[in-house]
């Protein structure tokens, strides 16, 4: 039997050990591994309570039991859910009962959602949207997926492509029938006035594609500046535990440590460096080297300084807020805050070790996300790949309206492309190769 008829299972819950486990099996052998572990098929989609025997009619558990008969399940197929105790010892047994049917084999990632896929529970946007809202560590990225999650893009992309192909029928129709006394003629100009309008829908979700996709990436804040300046210990203060060593001697910091934080529900990856300075260490100078490379990728660097070192030694990148550190130990008298000065780009007055000015940074860290990303939540792109897919559909029509002048078999052949990228775009046409990568990066279970 081939592997995608096979029946499958897996854990669609947490990792043990926990309170409760769901073991989810999808295929044609569902019923029959429900019937010999469970003893019965309880009526469709009504929890029921058991007691699950192996083959050797050993007990492996008390369990709530749910079957979900084909077609209306996750998946397309049949699927019984498995609620059982979640200790190591009875998924290891429910595991061992589901292997010993024939034609039963543990899923592999992305599976479950493949075959949902397959079978037309949902197209490639929504799987995409799917994974992103399974791996959201924001409130705001989750309500993006869980947009998208909904079939926004994919919507949008079927109506354009129905759109497609009606002003495709058009023109084909006038160069199959131009002979014929019934079949009007010009029938390129309204075609052209359709594709108009619709390159216009296009080109306006592209416009605003930016923002859903760096909110599922995040935004990257490098700290960055000569050793011993306090860059580790603020990198502590952002994420309010102790994550990067501190040390009074330089050089403490050699490689690049990074921090996950949820800034107001935006995505923040926050880098601590190495200190920026000359050295013969080895080994500290390819700290220096990764700590200016990391600098440079990143959407903001943090310049920081202290008196000893004022500006010197900078890395010239933009945007950069250069933050002068110790004010606690500085007795020029400056106190802690933000300002904006021109021409100087934003300046920062802290304590790191005490945490004054902290606050005021952490505000201008979420006013410049909120910038950053775009106030409105209405981006339907959240991803490279579907950008890519409707910049050629847009590439498509684009040529269709400036050779429709030379013949309409050219305009017919670029909107033959368009609604070939769209159908990339949904995974309904020669897609193979990406749906391996898509789903290969799934979680198993789902």
């Amino acid at each position: 039997m081939h592997p995608r008829e096979q029946t499958i299972f897996a854990l669609s819950s947490g990792r043990p050990p926990s309170a409760i486990s769901i073991v989810r099996v999808s295929g044609s052998q569902a019923k029959a591994a429900l019937i010999a572990l469970a003893g019965k098929v309880p009526e469709p989609r009504m929890a029921s309570r058991v007691l699950l025997r192996d083959s050797g009619r050993q007990p492996i558990d008390e369990a709530v039991v749910l079957w979900f008969p084909g077609p209306a399940s996750a998946t397309g197929e049949d699927v019984a859910e498995f609620h059982v105790h979640g200790g190591r010892a009875v998924l290891a047994a429910l595991f061992a009962a589901l292997s010993a049917f024939e034609n039963v084999r543990a899923a592999e990632p992305g599976e479950f959602t493949r075959r949902a896929f397959e079978n037309g529970k949902l197209d490639l946007t929504e799987a995409e949207a799917l994974d992103d809202l399974i791996r959201a560590d924001t409130d705001r990225q989750r309500r993006q997926a869980l947009r998208q999650l909904k079939g926004l893009l994919g919507d949008r992309a079927r109506d354009w492509r129905a759109r497609i192909i009606e002003a495709s029928a058009l023109i084909e129709a006038g160069i199959d029938f131009s002979d014929e006394g019934d079949v009007p003629a010009g029938l390129i100009a309204p075609a052209l006035a359709r594709i108009s309008s619709l390159l216009d829908e296009i080109q306006e979700v592209l416009a605003g594609q930016g923002r859903s996709e760096r909110l599922r990436d995040g935004l990257v804040v490098a700290i960055s500046g000569p050793p011993n300046v306090g860059k580790s210990t603020l990198l502590n203060q952002l994420a309010r535990r102790e994550v990067a060593i501190v040390s009074p001697h330089a050089g403490t910091t050699r490689d690049v440590i990074e921090v996950q934080l949820d800034l107001d529900g935006y995505p923040v990856t926050v880098i601590d460096t190495a200190g920026i300075r000359e050295t013969d260490d080895p080994v500290e100078q390819e700290g220096v080297r990764r700590a200016r490379l990391r600098a440079a990728e990143a959407d903001l660097v943090l310049w920081m300084i202290d008196a000893p070192h004022e500006d010197s030694g900078r890395v010239e990148e933009t945007p950069v807020w250069v933050v002068r550190n110790k004010i606690d130990l500085d007795s020029s008298g400056d106190k802690a805050g933000g300002l904006r000065r021109a021409g100087d780009g934003t300046r920062f007055k802290i304590s790191a070790s005490r945490g004054d000015g902290v606050a005021e940074l952490i505000e201008a860290l979420v006013a410049f996300a909120r910038e950053y990303f775009g106030s409105k939540e209405d981006g339907l792109i959240g991803r490279e790949r579907q950008r890519n897919l409707l910049q050629g559909t847009m590439g498509s029509l684009q040529r269709c309206i400036s050779v429709a002048g030379e013949g309409e078999e050219l305009a017919a052949e670029e909107l033959r492309a368009a609604a070939h990228s769209l159908g990339r775009l949904l995974g309904r046409v020669d897609v193979e190769d990406v749906l391996d990568v898509i789903f290969r990066e799934f979680c198993v279970g789902k």
